[in-house]
């Protein structure tokens, strides 16, 4: 049997973030921490260590999300790396790669996520990162004003 090679894409989104890495890294991944992508789900089971394993499920659009994953890298506090699985990946495991660069008093968060199928549910990653990226920079600007 002959299957068709399914064509993937690399999305790369950036944001600034007035915290420092060692922070912003504990607070991504801190389920029970505001900013983290696991905060605030229907349900989140994650277990921060190297070869450990996270589930968690969104409710968008008047559907459960289901997301898996295993970390791969956690390298504090400069990059964090775990596989994502999903109906939205179509099943393709996909990786997740974060990387923690100091700049002055903030952190240069970037989010790069590959081997996303290139079709709208692979491309509305970009969004739904994007959403999680402005969570983690909004919670450190709230910090931040009150200091």
């Amino acid at each position: 049997m002959i299957t068709a090679a399914v064509k993937t894409i690399e999305l790369t989104i950036k944001r600034t973030v007035a915290g420092a890495p060692p922070e912003v890294f504990d607070v991504w991944i801190d389920p029970r921490s505001p900013g983290s992508p696991w905060f605030g789900v229907t349900r989140a089971i994650v277990q921060p260590v190297v070869d450990g394993l996270f589930y968690h499920l969104v409710q968008f659009e008047g559907h459960d999300w289901a997301h898996y994953g295993r970390f791969m890298v956690l390298d504090r506090p400069r990059r964090i790396e775990h596989t994502w699985v999903s109906e939205a990946t179509r099943g393709l495991e996909s990786i997740v790669q974060l990387t923690f660069q100091h700049e002055g008093k903030q952190t240069l968060l970037t989010l790069r996520h590959w081997n996303l199928p290139d079709d709208e549910m692979g491309r509305r990653h970009e969004q739904g990162w994007g959403f999680v990226l402005n969570a983690v920079a909004q919670r450190f600007a709230s910090s931040a004003k009150d200091n």
